[in-house]
């Protein structure tokens, strides 16, 4: 252990972040559509992030879902017409996912009740808060991404 540090440090840190996600996507879900889920709207966030054309593995590797589960919830994106999965050009045996015009439409109305919703209740306090702690969230976020896999115990 390093000096000065406790090792229940990292882990409160992490159940506020993990806190902070459930009370966030609870909220978000009460905006969603029935049967848009918050991990359905996920994918939209990030294919409008990220761009188009993205595969189904690359998008469960994103989400750390498995692709049982993206390939379920692609299904009910593209049963909504969010997205659309055409053949990759470059090898047919390739999918890949591409927002539709509905999709772009259903991300904005979907940022535009959530802005509304969070701006009943977050003031500037808030606001300048957030923004002086997003850089910090971004950093781990980064070193979170580049260490997916646990450290074996000792046997």
């Amino acid at each position: 252990m390093k000096s000065g540090k406790k090792p229940g440090d990292a882990y409160a840190f992490f159940i506020e972040i993990n806190v902070i996600d459930l009370l966030c996507k609870t909220l978000i879900a009460k905006i969603l559509p029935d049967g848009v889920h918050p991990s359905h709207f996920a994918i939209i966030l990030y294919l409008s992030r990220l761009g188009d054309g993205k595969t189904p593995h690359s998008l469960a590797s994103a989400m750390q879902v498995s692709k049982a589960t993206m390939s379920h919830s692609l299904k009910v994106l593209e049963k909504r017409g969010f997205i659309q999965i055409r053949p990759c050009e470059k090898d047919a045996r390739s999918k890949l996912v591409y927002l539709t015009e509905a999709g772009r439409e259903f991300h904005n109305q979907a940022i535009a009740a959530s802005a509304r919703t969070f701006g009943n209740f977050l003031d500037d306090e808030h606001r300048q808060l957030m923004a002086g702690t997003l850089p910090a969230l971004a950093a781990i976020r980064k070193l979170l991404d580049k260490n997916r896999e646990p450290v074996p115990g000792e046997d």
